[in-house]
């Protein structure tokens, strides 16, 4: 990381690609490996999420997009089939919410402006219960409908009677297939509901006058065969499917799910008078001090006061191992209190709470969509009429072909194939293919310790062929150590550490934060400084005590004139051990040289190892000398080095393996990185880091470890082969199972689809691909 301040926009930063996360203002701090992160309200700027009802399929959620990307003013929108929202970014001069609002229901779905007064918390858990609502009802239908259709079949009921239970089954249990596409109708547009109401009603209305006037079907003085158990059936196996795809939608957000429950519904805090009492989490106000016992989860997130214990904050980092807390750390809400009890001070709460805005990350991620849909979105845009089309035309060739053949009733077979195709026809499974593996994906990678903002960001970490790392908080521990003091002839180390340190006082750069600590800690008197200017990647100049004073690295001496040949080969020699080297200049004299060690984190070599394992090429940026960086990178296990680069040469070292051809991910941790994060084609922030490093990041690291950056591009990788998987099973299974239904088979081979068999294979397609994406739940990412 390159020494001094870099100015920049942390809102031109969020609108980078990717950067679902923005700044409220509030200058929130994290505990160690916890990440910094900004809450999202319902929108941010320019950007809203709209919860959208009614949508069953990949039709569906095409049309809602299609009708918000046409939309004016706005910039992008992506519709989520799983979890049934709309994030559309909009200009708010051309439009607004409740514009895009009636956009959405002018296509016939539901939509209302989300509540801004409902925490991320509260509309996690109202997404829950509709899913279990959902879930029970469809669990309660199905098992209802298949009794109809059992005993429909095993009791040879009389036509009338199965009419009754037909019209009972269609319009309680089936009610919302056929009220959907008559919607969808009305709006000129089809989607899977209309597949299921053209072929489970026409056999109806066939079945029904073949009941009433049997005379119109009646061929050869043989009575026409009646599909009542065939439409209670395909009904029964329709809604057991969508109940199964309701269970896997239900496994799919059980990582959000668990961590809603993680915040207790009560705290216990001190009462001005010295007692204790227990209220509601949300009574809790900042600066109330907290009271946790061993074994308890800290409700909200604060500052330790008093006590040691340590914290198990693995549901944040994915790091098993306790974490100390004494007096001045923080804690955060959710994670678990070890064996001693502590007193805090309550910091941020509610929204701006770090579980909440963790809540809120996954939530947004979730509702995004990956590259690779876009295919899946260009067929379901077209499907439904296609299919209709096929339709239609099987009963035609069917038709015509019975005739030129002298088949008794060629209508009825006709018009049984035709059935047959509408009903095994699935856009569901393309529309699923993609969100749902997004789904558990994010949810993996959150129990990893790694957050992904979204499909986009997901696709192309496991595209990523080339990682570059910045030294300092990224591979080294990120807290430095003053080791050596080396004096020009009539120099003091005493006064060469206190104008050093004076100046690094308004700096906040890791090596300026070892120099006065270095200072504290032999009890040097320091003094503000009078002035102070930051140098990118060079250092600082100020004044100080009515002295001049600079401090940073040979160059900058070397361009002021200074001749650091005295030192020369002591400086040499400890630089070559991997350390970083502070040069001072008092009133424009050189003084001396500070040398600051630090050392390279104990899982930093085996983390680099694993990435080059994965065949990847691994570069170590930095803004230190070449000598220095060679030794870390020889201790760390890095094969290319570059070295004395400054935040815009991290930028222009980026670009230059870009134009190679190269996809770049950049881990660092500094405001001084956020530029070549944001330039990388992934950033990596790791969560220790500064605020507008994560915010310019695409994928957070919650845990200052190389090995949430393994973790993050196997999961990356694995999830794209799910998804690959997913579409091509979503593809193949219409490709091969409509000509099938159609009787591209019976020439050669005398097969022919039944229509309740044909249901049960478009059932069964949906639940297999959100089948497969849940093994992503179950793998292991080593």
């Amino acid at each position: 990381m390159c020494r001094g301040a870099f100015v920049t926009s942390a809102d031109n930063l969020l609108r980078r690609r990717g950067a679902l996360l923005s700044r409220d203002g509030n200058d929130l701090t994290s505990p160690p490996g916890v990440a910094r992160l900004y809450p999202m309200g319902v929108s941010t700027g320019d950007t809203i999420r709209i919860p959208v009802s009614g949508m069953s399929c990949a039709a569906c959620q095409a049309r809602v997009q299609r009708a918000l990307q046409q939309h004016v003013g706005v910039r992008d929108a992506s519709v989520n089939l799983m979890m049934h929202s709309a994030t559309v970014a909009y200009d708010p001069s051309a439009t607004s919410p409740a514009a895009l609002v009636d956009a959405i229901r002018a296509t016939g779905y539901g939509a209302d402006l989300p509540s801004s007064a409902q925490t991320a918390f509260e509309e996690q858990e109202a997404r829950d219960r509709a899913i279990d609502l959902e879930l029970a009802d469809l669990r309660r239908k199905a098992i209802l409908s298949g009794i109809a259709g059992a005993a429909t079949m095993l009791l040879a009921l009389p036509l009338l009677l199965q009419l009754v239970v037909t019209v009972a089954v269609m319009l309680w249990a089936g009610r919302h297939f056929y009220t959907r596409a008559w919607t969808a109708l009305r709006h000129r547009s089809a989607d899977m509901n209309t597949l299921i109401a053209l072929g489970t009603g026409a056999a109806f209305l066939y079945s029904l006058i073949a009941t009433l006037a049997p005379g119109v079907f009646v061929s050869g003085g043989v009575a026409p065969d009646v599909y009542f158990e065939p439409v209670i059936i395909i009904i029964a196996l329709i809604l057991t499917g969508n109940a199964l795809e309701a269970r896997a939608k239900q496994k799919t957000a059980g990582a959000l799910r668990a961590l809603v429950h993680l915040q207790p519904k009560q705290a216990r805090v001190m009462r001005d008078d010295g007692t204790e009492a227990d209220v509601p989490v949300e009574s809790v106000t900042a600066g109330d001090i907290v009271i946790v016992r061993p074994g308890e989860r800290f409700p909200v997130d604060g500052d330790v006061v008093s006590g040691s214990s340590a914290a198990d904050e693995s549901m944040l980092t994915g790091e098993s191992l306790p974490v100390a807390k004494t007096a001045g750390d923080r804690v955060v809400g959710g994670t678990i209190n070890g064996a001693g009890a502590l007193r805090y001070r309550a910091t941020t709460l509610g929204a701006d709470s770090t579980l909440a805005q963790i809540v809120r990350l996954m939530r947004d991620a979730q509702g995004t969509r990956a590259p690779i849909q876009r295919l899946a979105d260009r067929v379901s845009g077209v499907f439904v009429p296609v299919v209709v089309a096929i339709a239609a035309l099987t009963f035609t060739i069917w038709f015509v072909a019975g005739q030129m053949a002298g088949w008794d009733a060629p209508a009825v077979r006709a018009f049984a194939a035709a059935i047959t195709v509408l009903i095994i026809a699935c856009p569901c499974a393309m529309g699923l293919a993609v969100p749902t593996a997004v789904m558990v994906a994010s949810g993996k990678g959150a129990e990893l310790g790694v957050l992904i903002k979204g499909g986009e960001a997901l696709q192309r970490t496991a595209d990523v062929t080339t990682v570059v790392l910045d030294k300092t908080g990224t591979v080294t521990e990120g807290r430095p150590t003053v080791t050596d003091v080396l004096l020009v002839p009539g120099r003091s180390s005493e006064q060469l550490v206190a104008a050093a340190a004076s100046l690094e006082t308004l700096s906040e750069h890791p090596l300026a934060s070892a120099v006065v600590r270095y200072a504290n800690s032999l009890n040097v008197a320091l003094a503000s400084p009078e002035t102070f200017m930051s140098d990118t990647g060079r250092g600082a100049v100020g004044v100080v005590a009515g002295t001049r004073v600079a401090v940073g690295s040979e160059a900058m001496m070397r361009e002021s004139g200074l001749d650091a040949s005295p030192l020369r080969a002591e400086a040499d020699r400890l630089s070559g051990q991997g350390k970083s080297l502070l040069f001072v200049s008092i009133d424009d004299a050189l003084a001396g040289v500070l040398a600051v060690s630090d050392p390279i984190k104990d899982t930093s070599r085996d983390a680099i190892a694993r990435l080059r394992q994965l065949g990847l090429e691994v570069v170590l940026l930095t803004g230190d000398t070449q000598r220095t960086a060679d030794a870390i990178a020889q201790e760390a296990g890095v094969q290319r080095v570059v070295a004395g680069v400054l935040p815009a040469g991290k930028v222009a070292e980026i670009a230059r393996l870009q134009q190679a051809g190269k996809v770049v991910a950049m881990i660092g941790d500094g405001v001084n990185d956020a530029p070549a994060l944001a330039q990388a084609d992934v950033g990596m922030a790791i969560g220790t880091g500064t605020d507008v490093a994560i915010d310019a990041a695409d994928v957070v690291l919650m845990r200052g470890d190389l090995h949430a950056a393994v973790h993050a591009i196997v999961l990356a990788r694995r999830t794209m082969r799910t998804m690959k998987q997913n579409l091509f099973w979503a593809f193949i299974y219409n490709v091969v199972g409509i000509p099938v239904a159609a009787g591209a088979l019976y020439p050669a081979f005398g097969l022919l689809l039944s229509p309740v068999i044909a249901s049960a294979a478009m059932a069964f397609s949906s639940v297999s691909v959100v089948g497969n994406s849940l093994r992503l739940r179950r793998s292991r990412i080593v």
